[in-house]
């Protein structure tokens, strides 16, 4: 089955990292991330930038460089950013706009609207969101005032699933990522999610599964061939992703 891998990241310690929270993760590069695909058909990918990665935009022009064609961008970047540096991103194939909620600056919701729907607007972005369901309604206001946008990790928490529920009816994505951080087991949700809408489930390995409990394995492909059919895996591997990232 060909894949597009809808959430990954790369850590390349020639490139500025901070610590979240005391944590800095393994170095992960582009080699590393080759090595451990070997064994699947990668079509392509969204490589996502990391809370340990802060604002640095120069690790991510050089993998998207490295990467090719096929492979996209999400950028975490400053509410200030310049015009010129958004076009130099989306020259490089960024494609969106993340917004860390977990553990990103609470800071960022006063500006994530405007920013998101301006980037909407100048470059045809989506946003991403790395939030928790049981975080839903606490911003739901904001929510309803966002550009199209996607959630990370199925949402990370069986609390608060309703209203997640109601998000994908309203046409948002949601990444079938991060198996191995979720308080529930992930099919019977995806299940619910794909008869909503079975254009919202975008699947991804999550590597290199940075503070997971359980780190990506081929066990995550198999439980999803396992529950769908054919056609519904060709959605959730590839088919959704690349019409969301518009290739």
């Amino acid at each position: 089955m060909k894949i597009f891998d809808a959430h990954f990241h790369i850590v390349n310690f020639d490139f500025p990292l901070v610590e979240n929270k005391g944590y800095l993760p393994p170095e992960f590069t582009i080699d590393d991330y080759k090595t451990r695909m070997n064994d699947y058909e990668v079509s392509g990918g969204a490589l996502v930038s990391g809370s340990f990665q802060a604002f640095d935009q120069t690790y991510l022009l050089h993998a998207l460089n490295q990467l090719g064609s096929n492979f996209v961008g999400v950028a975490n970047i400053p509410a200030d950013i310049s015009h010129e540096k958004l076009v130099q991103l989306a020259e490089a194939g960024v494609r969106a706009v993340r917004f860390n909620i977990v553990r990103g600056s609470p800071k960022q919701l006063e500006t994530m609207v405007n920013l998101s729907n301006r980037l909407h607007e100048k470059f045809g972005w989506h946003s991403e969101l790395y939030i928790r369901n049981n975080s839903l309604q606490n911003i739901w206001d904001i929510l309803q005032q966002l550009p199209p946008f996607s959630i990370d990790h199925l949402g990370l928490t069986k609390d608060g699933i309703d209203k997640l529920f109601e998000l994908v009816d309203q046409g948002i994505k949601v990444k079938a990522t991060g198996f191995g951080r979720l308080d529930f087991s992930p099919i019977a949700l995806m299940k619910k999610i794909y008869s909503i809408n079975a254009e919202a489930l975008l699947f991804g390995t999550d590597l290199p599964s940075t503070r997971a409990k359980e780190p990506f394995s081929s066990g995550d492909i198999d439980l999803i061939k396992d529950h769908f059919s054919k056609e519904q895996q060709e959605q959730i591997f590839y088919k959704n992703a690349e019409k969301w990232y518009k290739l």
